[in-house]
């Protein structure tokens, strides 16, 4: 049960922090416009992102949206489209991408916990891509995911044409992103998009980072590092990488206590150090 003293929010309009035992939740609360990103809701999500981050007792992370979106991407309204002088300039998406979406795309890949997508409703445009930055996601059975990009004249941004071939493969995502076509849960379950579809996908969510946030949390996202990368590098550089962060692992509290453990033939006891 949520300890209400724990109970805090980013920005009441915009984002809530709340953390339950080892686990924290965070909530995009615009529900009015299906969770679309402003500036300000992307600092907020840094707050509380950063709250997670340097608190050792949350062990894992839980993203979802309030109401009955997930994440609509941009808030196209905060773009300056009145007719006149420097259109073009003030309508360009460039800077909000690089000053926004990027790093928060950055941020989600480089957390030093696990985290997970609880997708409750539409993840479209950067919406989607945000749920696909995040380790795993479980979305309810009226969920969709939309590469929107297209019908605006633009491409899959905060890495989601790195993200949708990376999970789906070239034909997959050239003809989601070219389309614009909508993908439901569970064909995105089938195709590898997301990790599975849940009735109560907060429940299922919540329960699943209760679960990894009892595990070596080090070992957990050195994981994420080595499969994100894995394609960066040859086989050969790629088992270097591994020697190296096996060895750096082994320095851990918990691979001391998890070979202990074993040996013993007792649970482990994780501390993620």
């Amino acid at each position: 049960m949520t300890n209400s003293l724990d109970k805090q929010t980013a920005n009441p309009d915009c984002v809530l922090f709340e953390s339950r035992g080892a686990v924290a939740l965070i909530t995009l609360n615009r529900p009015q416009s299906l969770n679309s990103f402003t500036r300000q809701m992307h600092h907020d999500l840094w707050s509380a992102l950063e709250r997670a981050e340097v608190d050792d007792k949350i062990r894992a992370l839980v993203v979802t949206g309030a109401g009955r979106g997930f994440c609509a991407g941009a808030d196209l309204s905060e773009f300056d489209f009145t007719p006149g002088p420097h259109l073009v300039k003030r309508a360009d998406p460039g800077p909000v991408i690089d000053q926004a979406f990027n790093p928060t795309a950055r941020r989600l890949q480089n957390l030093r916990i696990p985290t997970i997508a609880a997708i409750n409703g539409v993840a479209a445009g950067a919406g989607a891509s945000l749920a696909m930055c995040c380790d795993i996601a479980i979305a309810a059975p009226t969920a969709s995911f939309i590469q929107a990009f297209s019908k605006i004249g633009l491409i899959p941004d905060a890495g989601g044409s790195w993200l949708l071939v990376e999970r789906l493969g070239m034909a997959r995502a050239m003809a989601l992103a070219m389309t614009g076509d909508k993908l439901s849960a569970d064909k995105a379950k089938e195709w590898g998009l997301i990790w599975e579809v849940d009735e109560n996908c907060l429940a299922a969510a919540l329960t699943m980072a209760e679960r990894l946030a009892t595990m070596p949390t080090k070992a957990l996202v050195a994981t994420r590092q080595l499969l994100r990368d894995a394609g960066t590098r040859t086989f050969t550089q790629h088992l270097n990488i591994e020697r190296d962060t096996q060895s750096a692992l082994g320095h851990t509290h918990d691979y001391l206590e998890g070979v202990s453990a074993f040996l013993q033939k007792r649970p482990p006891i994780f501390k993620g150090a």
